[in-house]
């Protein structure tokens, strides 16, 4: 575990490994769902967050849209969020109850709650985000089991190479002007990695890793 100084302010100061314990078990929430309000702007779906959730509840990414998941556009590039509803902006996917109807499959941002993620040096740690959970006196839990995520060794591989990804095409996009070519570059992304096809005997990761060479030579990126 190492001090963190450029997250002063909204961190513990210090970065977890997955191994390591950290003070963020909220036991279960009590019937809590605050996070789950207004926070359309901040859940950004990888597309391994979109697969789940349609492989979960067996229909397609376009009837997601829409309905649960709406397209913001960021930096040129448009990418789908969490949609909100109603006058309290709450998650689509609350049921009657405020609890999560996803809860098994939820997007990786919500599994990290109220954890968070730094990247350097081609890695990532993690930290916590101090003040955002409104439950008091959170109890120690480690790091793997907070996140809860299956193969996360393969998880971890896809978030950096999709993180990477990212990276680069918001700095290809900075000097793409045409509007057109811009629609393609985001309806392609979309094509390519949301409306993933996974074929019988493989899964997400082995799909992913497959498309992603001839994607990035689509689009541009070294």
């Amino acid at each position: 575990m190492r001090t963190l100084k450029t997250l002063e302010g909204i961190s513990d100061g210090k970065l977890y490994d997955i191994e390591d314990y950290v003070k963020a078990d909220t036991c279960g929430c009590n019937g809590c769902y605050t996070c789950c309000h207004r926070v359309g702007d901040l859940v950004e779906l990888t597309p391994f967050d979109a697969y789940e959730i349609v492989n979960h509840l067996k229909i397609s990414f376009d009837e997601l849209l829409g309905n649960k998941l709406a397209l913001q556009k960021n930096n040129k590039m448009m990418l789908p969020y969490l949609k909100m509803e109603g006058e309290t902006e709450h998650c689509s996917f609350l049921n009657e109850l405020g609890r999560c109807s996803i809860h098994g499959h939820r997007p990786n941002i919500c599994r990290l709650f109220p954890l968070g993620r730094v990247y350097e040096n081609d890695d990532f740690k993690y930290f916590l985000q101090v003040g955002t959970c409104v439950m008091p006196d959170l109890k120690e839990v480690k790091v793997r089991e907070w996140i809860g995520i299956v193969n996360y060794d393969e998880n971890k591989t896809f978030i950096l190479a999709w993180y990477k990804l990212l990276k680069a095409l918001r700095f290809r996009m900075k000097f793409v002007y045409d509007e057109a070519e811009l629609e393609e570059m985001n309806k392609y992304i979309l094509d390519t990695f949301y409306r993933i096809e996974v074929k019988e005997g493989e899964d997400f990761y082995t799909a992913f890793f497959k498309v992603l060479p001839e994607a990035k030579q689509r689009l541009g990126i070294i």
